[in-house]
């Protein structure tokens, strides 16, 4: 029964141990690849500043600017949008395709110029290959001259022949028309249509040959330190459920990962009345975001309730003070790994995380240097103490006080050096600098002085280690963004809770009766 007792209870931690596991690890995956928030940290998110800068001459009549501004944004996330209106009113009207930027203005006069800025980030890296859309209706057949009908019922016949869909279709006749000398068909159609002025919108006359639907799309490609782009044309053509995007001078399937496409259609991207002539340049700049502003900025596009009730929604103050608490697990599981399986005596059970936390401040060369003059001063006043005959509570009483004074006597003595570092010893906690000095001493008497130095050294090397895992940057990063995380630390600390096995110091004690166990 005691057996069977022991199995269940140990299947049970283990179950444990699996759900906490598993659910930590799920929640983290879905938030990077739901909410694409940062598994590692970095100097900081590319973001590309794309300004356009409208500039026209006012006549002192009324007058309306209307620019296209972009819409759908594939392999991109709108962190910000801006429009600088001046005195201009502003509207912005969205179409089925497009979004308009409308100026407005009662009378104004001389050189006007309007703004309109967007801060993106790259989410994708793979090419855009269609795009979602409304399904449009059949085009009609164009009325073509005699000759040129001729020319396009026959390379359409063509093409046909060597096609199985819209897509294949769609490459194989722009392949065809882009080769200049193919057929005489191919050169009748490149004069007819200028293909070379207007190449797209004569590819979409020969597309309603047949009747599959097409548009013209005006993509910008996304390059750091351009101070004038321009907009290339892309033609789109539906299959019946999405368009798709073709290169229109060599036929190629898809644009470039880093294209942005600005707006959809005939139209031209700046029109104005009221005003004399008018320009848009369109300049491109790098810059960076942090991280954790990135993650936000995602999580309220998607409309995600999950950051509102994330660290990241505390006070910055808060936050800080959070960034160090998290750690704490870890130190604490530090601890554990240290004094369970290694079987490393420490003065105290959770002293040495609260040194590490000392060492964050002093840094780690000054705090050991620190730690071990501050026990070792202690240590020679507690014997004297002991000399005194006094009890226990107010011995400790005494032992605090000690401490306060020469943690003050080594700032005052550090600053009349010019080390300030070593300002830093007042950082140390007293109470439990006390306790230490308190505890090191019984185990002097009780044991000896190599036993002390042994707990003494064993304290100091399990603070070390825990000050390297608490404030590592990766981890920092990762429990602060992901403190689901500490499901797992718990889950490795129930396990290690049930282990009973040999000590790795004890490995060498029990060496030779493992030994005669074989014999």
């Amino acid at each position: 029964m005691r057996t069977g007792f022991w199995i269940m209870k140990d299947l049970h931690v283990r179950l444990l141990v699996l759900v906490l596991t598993v659910s930590a690890l799920l929640l983290v995956a879905w938030k990077v690849n739901v909410l694409n928030l940062p598994l590692l940290p970095s100097d900081g998110a590319v973001a590309w500043n794309v300004e356009a800068r409208i500039d026209f001459e006012a006549r002192g009549v009324p007058a309306t600017i209307e620019f296209h501004v972009p819409s759908m944004t594939p392999n991109f996330t709108v962190i910000d949008e801006d429009f600088v209106a001046g005195d201009y009113g502003l509207s912005v009207d969205r179409g089925k395709e497009n979004r308009l930027a409308v100026w407005s203005g009662r009378r104004p006069r001389g050189m006007q110029a309007l703004y309109y800025r967007i801060l993106l980030h790259q989410d994708g890296d793979d090419p855009i290959l269609s795009r979602d859309g409304r399904r449009p209706l059949f085009p009609k057949t164009p009325d073509y001259p005699e000759n040129v009908r001729i020319a396009i019922d026959a390379l359409l016949g063509e093409v046909r022949a060597h096609s199985a869909d819209v897509a294949t279709f769609t490459r194989v006749l722009l392949q065809r028309l882009a080769k200049e000398g193919t057929s005489e068909n191919v050169d009748l159609l490149r004069d007819h249509f200028e293909l070379h002025g207007r190449q797209v919108e004569g590819l979409r006359r020969v597309l309603a040959g047949v009747r599959i639907p097409s548009r013209i799309s005006w993509g910008l490609q996304i390059r750091d330190g351009v101070r004038s782009a321009t907009l290339d044309p892309w033609l789109e053509v539906h299959n019946g459920d999405e368009w798709l995007i073709f290169n229109p001078f060599n036929g190629a399937r898809g644009a470039p990962a880093d294209t942005l496409f600005w707006y959809t259609g005939t139209d031209a991207l700046l029109d104005t009345n009221g005003t004399g002539p008018a320009s848009a340049q369109i300049a491109i700049r790098r810059s960076f975001l942090d991280v954790y502003t990135l993650a936000e900025k995602k999580a309220d596009l998607r409309d995600s309730r999950v950051m509102d009730f994330s660290l990241l929604a505390l006070p910055l103050q808060t936050q800080n003070v959070y960034r160090i608490l998290l750690m704490v697990p870890l130190g604490a599981l530090i601890v554990v790994l240290m004094r369970n399986v290694v079987g490393m005596n420490t003065f105290g059970t959770f002293m040495p995380v609260l040194i590490a936390l000392a060492f964050r401040e002093t840094h780690l060369l000054w705090g050991v240097f620190l730690f071990v003059l501050l026990i070792s001063m202690g240590l020679s006043i507690r014997f004297y103490f002991e000399r005194l005959k006094l009890l226990l509570v107010p011995r400790l009483a005494s032992v605090v006080t000690v401490v306060v004074l020469l943690m003050a006597g080594i700032s005052v003595v550090s600053a009349n050096l010019g080390l300030q570092r070593g300002l830093s010893v007042a950082l140390f906690p007293m109470v439990i600098m006390a306790m230490t000095i308190e505890r090191a001493s019984i185990i002097w008497e009780e044991n000896g002085a190599l036993e002390a130095f042994r707990q003494g050294l064993g304290t100091l090397v399990v603070a070390l280690l825990g000050y390297m895992v608490m404030f590592n940057e990766i981890l920092q990063h990762m429990v602060f963004l992901f403190p689901e995380l500490l499901l797992v630390v718990l889950a490795t600390t129930l396990l290690l809770g049930r282990y009973t096995g040999y000590r790795l110091t004890e490995l060498r004690r029990f060496r030779s009766f493992v030994q005669e166990q074989k014999l």
